[in-house]
């Protein structure tokens, strides 16, 4: 098992750097570096994907802080609307997150005259990579805990060991991310066009399933609807379109082939 510590902030003299804005905003700039490169590759333009990243990581802002008031603590967000602007007392959606960043990227290359599935391929392509990091800081400080768990992954936090989604999500994440760096190194035509939906497809069926596993005995557990959590809503909606989007590609490729 893996021994209980919390780490919240690191002292820079007067400064107290937050450990999970700053593996998150680490988690950015990683996936942003090697995402203009592999845009690069593919013959796209660094310059507009950089504009395209940045528009992702403002829609998913205010997504994930929107979604987080919402689904997770109506009442509270209710009772005090101001709330919602006070973001250093916490409180994001990972899902709002993908959401508001599926729209702020969609907004922009419209705007922009680009193709939205190309550039949104590459940002798919680095976006496991990148979520890996951040999830580093969910684990450092603890905040998703999990059931009680004697698993070889459980952490021994007080009152019993439990598992912990922020090192089993950053886990996933890399996981992913090795899987589609040799994906993208086989199969060119599939990364211009799959990867998108492959995440959506891998992410919604593991993460639909670890949710079952989150902690319901402790305060500030998330809320149930019908026995699952907000997420895994969200869940079922990416399997939806991942499974959507895969068959219609591997129609495409197909005909595509059959009329070669």
């Amino acid at each position: 098992m893996i021994p209980f510590f919390r780490l919240t902030t690191i002292p820079l003299g007067p400064i107290q750097i937050q450990v999970w804005g700053l593996f998150v905003a680490l988690g950015m700039g990683v996936a942003l570096f090697f995402g203009q490169r592999e845009a690069a590759r593919r013959d796209l333009s660094r310059e507009q994907f950089i504009d395209f990243a940045c528009w992702i990581l403002v829609g998913a802002l205010l997504g994930a802080r929107i979604f987080y008031a919402i689904a997770y603590q109506p009442n509270t967000y209710l009772a005090d609307p101001l709330k919602i602007l006070r973001v250093w007392e916490g409180g994001m959606s990972s899902f709002g997150g993908f959401f508001g960043a599926a729209i702020g990227a969609f907004f922009y290359a419209r705007r922009a005259g680009l193709s939205f599935m190309k550039y949104a391929n590459v940002a798919a392509y680095v976006l496991p990579l990148g979520y890996g990091i951040g999830r580093i800081g969910c684990f450092l400080i603890h905040d998703h805990p999990g059931t009680l768990s004697h698993s070889l992954l459980a952490v021994r936090y007080p009152g019993g060991a439990r598992l912990d989604h922020g090192l089993l999500l950053s886990l996933l994440g890399f996981a992913l991310f090795v899987v589609f760096f040799f994906i993208n190194r086989r199969h060119k035509g599939f990364s211009e066009r799959g990867f998108l939906f492959l995440f959506m497809l891998c992410y919604g069926v593991v993460r639909f399933f670890l949710d079952f596993y989150r902690a319901w005995d402790l305060p500030g557990a998330d809320l149930r609807f019908f026995l699952l959590t907000p997420a895994q809503y969200g869940c079922l909606l990416f399997i939806a379109v991942g499974i959507l989007g895969l068959a219609k590609y591997t129609y495409v490729s197909t005909v595509q082939r059959e009329g070669n």
